[in-house]
């Protein structure tokens, strides 16, 4: 039996490389399939495996270590409920556009949440600054300010100009990334800017709908430089969350979960109660209505019916 890390899936197969640098195509044992896994798939990229290898050379892996978390999007696939995306991840990199294609804050607010879930740190790389005029920037600024007190690390660079990408490199080495983001944000563009030999292709941004082609069909791991790792994902038009109740969801808005111990009442949901010290805190300002929104929206997504 031999160890392995898995740095690419592409559905059926799975690219694991060993402790020799060695990589073998490699298929999941069968008894993987019948485990009742609510996932499309039971492997991810960032898993550490046990495989064995076949007299054809391929291999299968017959088991994946404990992993110390992991990041999901809900699946397109009604049988089952979400897609592993990545796993055993120190930080993620979410690259961010306010031009073409622009990021809904709502959707960054979703990955937030969803990483917060699974204690990943994340990183908000805001790209493109060479495109933003006068709007974009006072837009930009009132964002990060917005995220920077709740606690997450803002960037903005231009990866196209190289402004302000002198501080890049340093913040992916020696750990395990995974960069994410909708398409045409830029994240190619950010691994090729790592690691020029890459040479990942990138494309142009629609023209009649303001949105990123897909480009990456697939998640992959790679091996930068700096020594760290990397993880490039599929484009991401959507981003659900999944195995959190709606009175837990408030733990996974830092700013909300702090003010919420105020509260008259212990099961707040924060909704419309008396007393509730998270409306107040929005009322006054201590809370971004963007962010509360946010919450909102991911309350009613899990079947809550009230006006907003």
């Amino acid at each position: 039996m031999v160890k392995g890390l898995v740095i690419k899936s592409t559905g059926s197969w799975y690219t694991v490389r060993d402790a020799e640098g060695n990589t073998v195509a490699c298929k999941i044992r069968g008894s993987y399939r019948i485990k009742g896994l609510r996932s499309t798939n039971p492997v991810a990229v960032g898993d550490r495996v046990e495989f064995s290898v076949l007299d054809d050379g391929s291999g299968i892996i017959s088991h994946i270590e404990d992993r110390k978390n992991y990041i999901i999007r809900r699946a397109s696939n009604l049988s089952r409920e979400y897609q592993l995306i990545a796993s055993n991840i120190d930080q993620a990199v979410l690259v961010i556009s306010l031009v073409q294609p622009k990021t809904l804050m709502a959707f960054v607010d979703r990955f937030l949440v969803s990483a917060e879930a699974f204690r990943i740190p994340v990183v908000l790389l805001f790209n493109k600054l060479d495109l933003y005029g006068e709007e974009e920037l006072i837009q930009m600024n009132s964002l990060v300010e917005i995220y920077e007190n709740i606690g997450y690390q803002c960037l903005a660079v231009s990866l196209k100009s190289g402004l302000h990408t002198d501080k890049l490199r340093a913040l992916f080495a020696g750990s395990t990334s995974v960069v994410s983001g909708n398409s045409g944000v830029g994240k190619s563009t950010l691994l090729n800017f790592l690691d020029p030999e890459l040479n990942l292709k990138t494309s142009e941004v629609s023209s009649s709908h303001q949105s990123g082609q897909h480009t990456t069909t697939y998640a992959e791991m790679f091996l930068l430089p700096s020594g760290g790792y990397v993880i490039d994902t599929p484009g991401i038009k959507g981003f659900g969350t999944v195995d959190i109740e709606k009175n837990e969801l408030f733990h996974f808005f830092p700013e909300i979960f702090k003010i919420s111990a105020g509260c008259r009442f212990h099961n707040c949901l924060h909704l419309n109660e008396p007393g509730c010290a998270v409306i107040d805190a929005v009322i006054s300002g201590e809370i971004s209505e963007s962010r509360y929104l946010s919450y909102l929206g991911l309350m009613s997504d899990m079947g809550d019916k009230y006006r907003k």
